[in-house]
């Protein structure tokens, strides 16, 4: 059990220096118009920096030149990584001759996490769309924790969303039905069926009901869609954000032990030190404090950054939670505040909170579009956050008492503090020593 805990501390300790805390995401508009399909794709430079190595003179700084001479090989790429399927039959691609329209010149677009490249791409059908599968694959041979953030919608409609992983196949997206066409009365219904066609059974008053009950079953079926992709986002964003699991494991570390006084045969004097708790019960209500303070804080920043109410600079706060969590792993070996670490979690839980709220904001959508993703992404986070305890506790309870914890402990901790240092100097001076 022991050496599970020890691996799993390397593992976070070694994995730490090679994620940003922000994950991998691109960001998807998609419109549909009759047999038309447009989109613009924002894609993070860092990561087309990574595939298409657009540092030309390494210097890792990239350049609007370095980008916009590489613009074919970035719009190739976005392309390919976006295939809409209209009706079971793949749409055409756009170009010069194409009525559709081709690529738009090359723009550069700013979001909390830095600059990305807008690539619009447009698609013509063989018919009017009323069916669409969306095959998304950026990155998927070279960053499988990518998503794509997709928002669609019927010409000039309500944009829904839905959250894409890289590879996963066709995912249907539910567009509202096409717009009903005028036909004339059909007196008699047999000969109207054998007839009809679904534009014409659409039109038909005597349909009518049918159709509305398809769209609302339709409407449901998306907005549980598109809630069930923030939710599945908001796992993805905690167990690939290492700033937030070392945090998490800075205070679940200790959760197993208890503060106990007693003497010091060398000097005869009383002392304090760390002793392996007794009382499961009380070590569960711990752990139990600690969550719900940080589900608590998290929860308040998360809405009030995501609705515009506070919005502190990102910087300030990246660097603020890679602080947090060197004061977390610190007192753990030289504690300052031990019995109520709760208070402590709530209050750098307000900071993490302004950290998982960039994820939301970066998606564009409109206020009253937030409620059902915010939702989701803050229950993804909680349900992520519980396997993270799940995974740790019973094996920190199981070898509490045993000597390889007491160092898997110290010294588990100062990784900690010394990764998270790492991380603080980085983000509050604009450095590169270490990817994070």
């Amino acid at each position: 059990m022991i050496r599970r805990l020890l691996a799993a501390l390397a593992l976070i300790a070694l994995a730490g220096p090679a994620a940003a805390h922000k994950a991998s995401d691109a960001y998807v508009t998609l419109r549909v118009a009759g047999a038309e399909i447009s989109a613009r794709l924002d894609i993070a430079l860092r990561d087309l920096d990574r595939d298409l190595d657009l540092d030309a003179n390494a210097d890792d700084r990239l350049s609007w030149r370095e980008v916009r001479t590489r613009w074919s090989d970035i719009a190739a790429l976005a392309r390919a990584g976006l295939v809409p399927i209209a009706d079971g039959a793949a749409c055409t691609p756009a170009t010069p001759g194409n009525t559709a329209g081709a690529e738009a010149p090359p723009v550069l677009a700013t979001h909390s996490d830095g600059r990305y490249a807008v690539v619009r791409l447009s698609w013509r059908c063989a018919a009017a769309v009323q069916r669409l599968d969306a095959d998304y694959r950026l990155f998927a041979r070279t960053d499988p924790t990518h998503r794509g953030i997709v928002r669609y919608a019927r010409k000039d409609g309500p944009l829904q969303l839905v959250v894409l992983g890289p590879g996963a196949g066709p995912v249907r997206l539910h567009l509202p039905g096409l717009p009903a066409v005028a036909t004339p009365v059909v007196p008699d219904t047999a000969t109207a069926m054998a007839a009809a066609t679904p534009q014409t059974l659409a039109a038909s008053p005597a349909f009518a009901p049918a159709q509305a009950t398809h769209a609302t079953q339709a409407g449901a079926s998306s907005g549980l869609a598109a809630f069930g992709g923030f939710v599945r986002e908001g796992v993805h964003h905690i167990l690939i954000g290492y700033d937030h699991i070392l945090f998490l494991l800075s205070l679940l570390l200790p959760s197993v032990w208890q503060r106990r006084c007693e003497a010091d045969h060398a000097t005869g004097r009383m002392r304090t030190r760390w002793a392996p708790a007794t009382d499961g019960r009380r070590a569960f209500a711990g752990v139990l404090k600690v969550v719900t303070a940080f589900t608590l804080a998290h929860s308040i920043t998360l809405a009030l950054s995501v609705f515009d109410v506070v919005d502190p600079p990102s910087r300030w706060i990246e660097s603020t939670i890679a602080g947090s969590v060197v004061l977390a792993a610190l007192n753990n070996v030289w504690p300052l505040i031990a019995e109520a670490r709760w208070k402590l979690t709530f209050a750098f839980g307000l900071v993490h909170g302004f950290g998982f709220a960039s994820a939301l904001k970066d998606a564009g959508l409109a206020q009253g579009d937030l409620v059902s993703p915010l939702l989701g992404f803050n229950l993804g986070v909680e349900i992520g956050q519980l396997c993270i305890v799940g995974l740790v506790l019973p094996l920190a309870w199981s070898s509490r008492a045993t000597r390889a914890y007491r160092g898997a402990f110290a010294g588990g901790s100062m990784a900690i503090a010394g990764i998270a240092a790492l991380w603080l100097v980085q983000r509050a001076f604009d450095l590169s020593l270490i990817a994070g």
